[in-house]
C-alpha cells in the first residue's frame, strides 16, 4: 500500500500555509510542449493505486526544472527567508533504518514497515539525524508538501499536476513504463536510475552506484532533458491523492488516505519485489506534513 512506500505522521493539517517573500533564484529549466498529454497507463501494475486507465488530456505548455530541488537551492531559500520547515517545527522525522546517523541512539520503528525509524532532530540539514550531512548537489529531502509549496512561492513556480508530471516524464514517448522506454532496470542491470538492488530491506548491493540519494543531475536525462524522473526521490505534486476507481478496495484505500497529497516517481528504496513504483504511471500518497529521507520535489513554471 501507500504506507509501505512513504510512512506518514498520521496527521494531515499540522502546518498553516506559510507566506514567504518572492525571491529570484536562477532557473535551470526545459520547455515542455503543450497539447495532448497521456495520463495513466493501459497496463497497470497496481490497479488499486489508480494507475489506469490510459487517458489523453489537454495541457498548456510549461517549463520544468531539469532536476529536483537540491540542498544547495533549498539552503538559499532558507537563508533568504528564514523559513522553518515542518520537520524542524515538529522535532523528528522518518529515516531509513540502514541510514540512521551513528550519533543517534535507540529509535522507534513504523509498525507496518519497521525499516522506517522515527529520528529526533532529522531535518533537511541533517536528513539522517544529528551529525549527518546533506550533499549540496543531492535532492533536498525531509521536506513536507507545505515546505515544497513555500519554496515554490519564493521561486515563482509551483508544484506540477499529475498530468504535467507524467507528460514531462515520458519525454515525448507514448504509454511506456519508464522515462527511457520499455526496458526495466534489474539487479544485474541495466542501471538507468537510482533504485534498490539486492534483497529489500536488508541488503542493497548499490550496483547502480548509490546506496542513498544520488546527485540530482545523475544518469541520462529523458527525451525532454529531465533528470531522475523515476528513482532517487519521490516528488510531491500539487494534487490530492485520489483514485480513479469505484472498486471497493480502491474506495477503502482512498478513505484511509483522506487529505493526503500525491507523490510520483518512486525512490532509491524502490525494488520490483517490494515497491515497483519507479514507473511513470505509478502513484503514492502521504499526509502533507510527513517528511522522509526519500521525498523531495521539483518545480514547474507557467509559460510566458
Amino acid at each position: 500500500d501507500g504506507t509501505c512506500c512513504t510512512p506518514d505522521r498520521g496527521t494531515t493539517s499540522r502546518k498553516r500555509h506559510a507566506e514567504v517573500p518572492r525571491g529570484a533564484p536562477a532557473r535551470d529549466t526545459v520547455d515542455i510542449p503543450g497539447g495532448a498529454g497521456l495520463l495513466g497507463t493501459a497496463h497497470p501494475h497496481f490497479a488499486v493505486d489508480g494507475e489506469g486507465p490510459l487517458k489523453s488530456t489537454k495541457l498548456r505548455p510549461f517549463a520544468m526544472e531539469k532536476t529536483a530541488v537540491t540542498n544547495a537551492q533549498f539552503a538559499n531559500f532558507i537563508a533568504e527567508t528564514g523559513f522553518v520547515t515542518e520537520a524542524e517545527e515538529i522535532g523528528w522525522s522518518f529515516v531509513f533504518a540502514a541510514h540512521v546517523a551513528a550519533s543517534v541512539g535507540a529509535t522507534e520503528g513504523v509498525l507496518e514497515a519497521p525499516w522506517w525509524r522515527r529520528v529526533d532532530g532529522a531535518t533537511w540539514r541533517e536528513p539522517h539525524g544529528p551529525g549527518s550531512y546533506a550533499p549540496a548537489d543531492h535532492p533536498v529531502t525531509q521536506v513536507s508538501w507545505s515546505d515544497a509549496r513555500a519554496y515554490a512561492q519564493w521561486a515563482g513556480g509551483r508544484l506540477p499536476t499529475e498530468a504535467e508530471w507524467e507528460h514531462a516524464a515520458r519525454g515525448g514517448l507514448a504509454d511506456v513504463p519508464f522515462p527511457w522506454g520499455d526496458t526495466a532496470p534489474g539487479d544485474e542491470g541495466p542501471y538507468p536510475c537510482n533504485i534498490w538492488q539486492g534483497h529489500f530491506p536488508d541488503h542493497n548491493t548499490a550496483a547502480d552506484g548509490h546506496d542513498g540519494t544520488a546527485p540530482a543531475k545523475s544518469y541520462a536525462p529523458n527525451g525532454y532533458g529531465l533528470f531522475n524522473m523515476v528513482g532517487n526521490v519521490w516528488e510531491w505534486t500539487s494534487e490530492p491523492y485520489r483514485l480513479r476507481s469505484l472498486k471497493k478496495a480502491a474506495r477503502a484505500q482512498e478513505r484511509a488516505m483522506k487529505g493526503y497529497k500525491l507523490l510520483k516517481g518512486g525512490s532509491f528504496l524502490c525494488h520490483a519485489s517490494y515497491c515497483f513504483r519507479y514507473r511513470i504511471a505509478a502513484r503514492s500518497g502521504n499526509s502533507p506534513d510527513s517528511t522522509t529521507t526519500h521525498q523531495g520535489f521539483r518545480l514547474v513554471y507557467d509559460a510566458a
